[in-house]
């Protein structure tokens, strides 16, 4: 049995976005997986953007680190991906079933988002060695002492696109057209979900190219807009009801084990001790430290999200860190 991981920590130097504490978490979560679990230094890649030394995590080093780990997994692996950084959400352009209105990206460095791949790569591996063995994957995401500094680790949409102003020199860019500028900045290195959207705008614009050549690029925008707007009314709004309706009768696939720095409607927090911006951390990293600092032997996924509730509302924060995994692995071993 192999254990492997990846971490991912994103402090945005330098950008209107910047965090502080990111990077320090995966370098806490790196002693933690060495010391207390047994990884070996050899199978866990660290990707950070304040070291010229490692591996930027931009959007196409995180596809392929994903697919690194995932796909010579075998059945008993143990797969383990940490990621602290931005995370920001797009109104949803497709109706299939896991839509719920939104599609939630993380925010690499070079703002190349990464939409489903982590999920689908997990499970898919999940899915494959689980045939022969009792184990699951693990994601802990924060896309997220006494408290001196606290910031959120939700990028708001408009600071995105702000962004992507800066990075193309184009002041042109509006919720609309984001894909379409994601897709001209990366290409064939764009997010499937983008490239998928690409398509079928462009295939569309097929018919206006041999109707009213002159019209191309007023259609392009008109086009993503209406496949939007119809999307959302035809299929999103329809799936929602499904999507929530399957997550309370406990119908969750077996895509392994995600434990999130928060709910939905909240966000996680990057944080500091009074005077020292150096050792910032994450709300759910930090207290995730403590409670397996505090505990001898092993901790369920259940009691490690339901204690590290609890520290959290008593050091001050809001966030209720969340757990999503099949019933099969609730009181599981956090990692095994």
């Amino acid at each position: 049995m192999a254990k492997k991981a990846l971490l991912i920590g994103i402090n945005y130097v330098g950008t209107k976005a910047e965090l502080r504490g990111c990077v320090n978490d995966v370098r806490r979560m790196h002693i933690s997986l060495v010391e207390r679990y047994g990884f070996s230094e050899k199978n866990i890649k660290m990707l950070i953007d304040t070291d010229s030394s490692s591996i930027k995590p931009t959007g196409k080093n995180i596809r392929q680190a994903l697919l690194d780990l995932v796909e010579p997994a075998k059945p008993g692996d143990v797969l383990f991906v940490h990621y602290s950084g931005h995370g920001t959400r797009l109104p949803a352009e497709t109706g299939e079933d896991d839509d719920t209105g939104y599609d939630e990206c993380i925010v690499p460095s070079d703002m190349n988002l990464i939409t489903d791949e982590a999920k689908e790569q997990i499970g898919e591996s999940t899915k494959k060695k689980n045939r022969d063995s009792g184990d699951s994957s693990t994601i802990n995401k924060e896309t997220e002492a006494e408290i001196n500094e606290v910031g959120s680790r939700s990028l708001p949409l408009e600071t995105f696109i702000d962004m992507l102003k800066q990075e193309t020199g184009n002041d042109n860019i509006e919720v609309g057209k984001i894909r379409t500028t994601l897709f001209d900045m990366f290409g064939e290195d764009s997010s499937p979900k983008v490239k998928k959207f690409m398509n079928v705008i462009l295939s569309n614009l097929q018919e206006t190219i041999a109707t009213s050549p002159g019209e191309i690029l007023g259609s392009i925008e008109n086009l993503a807009q209406e496949f939007l707007e119809q999307k959302l009314n035809d299929d999103v709004k329809p799936a929602i009801q499904e999507v929530y309706a399957g997550a309370i009768n406990g119908a969750f696939p077996d895509n392994g084990i995600l434990i999130s720095g928060c709910q939905t409607d909240q966000t996680s927090a990057d944080a500091s001790p009074p005077g020292h911006p150096e050792l910032a951390y994450g709300a759910l990293t930090n207290a995730i430290q403590i409670i397996l600092g505090e505990t001898k032997g092993k901790i369920s996924n259940k009691d490690l999200v339901l204690k590290a509730r609890k520290l959290l509302k008593k050091q001050g924060f809001d966030q209720r860190p969340g757990l999503y995994c099949n019933d099969a692995y609730v009181n599981a071993q956090f990692i095994c």
